[in-house]
């Protein structure tokens, strides 16, 4: 039996939300899942303002109600007041991932200082893996990409290497990307064939 492989989105932001610009998370994200992934899936997208309240009960029902076992944030991250995307992420978390939210910073800190600022993180709910990505389509591939040479080898491992894992230790399905976009690493004793 296979089980359904289905990706919560969300792109938090108050201007995007109230239609004062279109949004531009969740189609980036959208377009590199289909290029990444060999493994069919299912995508669930909210666009929403950036509200504590709503953010929490946003996750709270791709996790808990549409069964997502990803869900990926864009926007909300950094320093500013209305930013409270890490806070409602926490606030709904069984398990938080840090190592997620240091490998994003350590990839943006490739391009510009101000990486530092970003509160990017991860965390557990239930069986679902939540993560708070950046904001800006670039910076959302790079993060899940990570960086590669002129030849197309990685010099800096993307987050998404490790996200298949992740999923299959949380009983999730067997997750599988195409190794040109992002390789997905898993110890020997976890491959099948």
């Amino acid at each position: 039996m296979s089980i359904d492989f289905k990706i919560g989105l969300v792109s938090i932001s108050d201007r995007a939300s109230r239609g004062v610009y279109e949004d531009q998370g969740i189609p980036a994200l959208g377009e590199w899942l289909a290029q990444a992934l060999t493994t069919p899936f299912t995508l669930e997208t909210r666009l929403i303002a950036d509200e504590q309240a709503h953010i929490e009960q946003t996750l709270i029902e791709l996790v808990d109600l549409a069964q997502c076992q990803l869900v990926l944030t864009t926007g909300g991250t950094g320093p500013a007041k209305r930013d409270v995307t890490p806070e409602a992420t926490r606030a709904v978390m069984d398990k938080e991932m840090p190592g997620f939210g240091e490998q994003m910073r350590q990839i943006s800190l490739q391009f510009v200082p101000t990486a530092i600022l970003s509160r990017q993180t991860a965390v557990i709910r239930g069986n679902s893996l939540i993560l708070n990505l950046p904001g800006q389509p670039k910076s959302i591939k790079e993060t899940l990409e990570g960086l590669k040479d002129e030849h197309g080898q990685s010099l800096v491992s993307g987050i998404f290497s490790a996200i298949p894992y992740c999923i299959q230790l949380l009983n999730g399905p067997y997750i599988e990307t195409d190794p040109k976009v992002v390789k997905s690493f898993r110890p020997k004793s976890a491959i099948r064939s």
